[in-house]
């Protein structure tokens, strides 16, 4: 084989292996960090859709 195949031979085997790698240092949140994360997210929503809401409110009457 070439030197070329062989480099592309290599690409899907080291691509797997740090995906490997990757998905192993990678943890699951706790439940105390999931429900923060939630919370955080459902403050962000509340606070967009008020804005855009207000936004909106102003630009009707123009």
């Amino acid at each position: 084989m070439s030197d070329k195949a062989k480099e592309l031979a290599e690409i899907p085997k080291q691509w797997y292996k740090e995906g490997t790698l990757f998905i192993r240092r990678c943890a699951k949140p706790s439940r105390k960090e999931f429900a923060q994360i939630c919370k955080a997210v459902a403050i962000g929503f509340a606070v967009m859709g008020f804005l855009g809401y207000f936004v909106k409110l102003i630009h009707i009457p123009m």
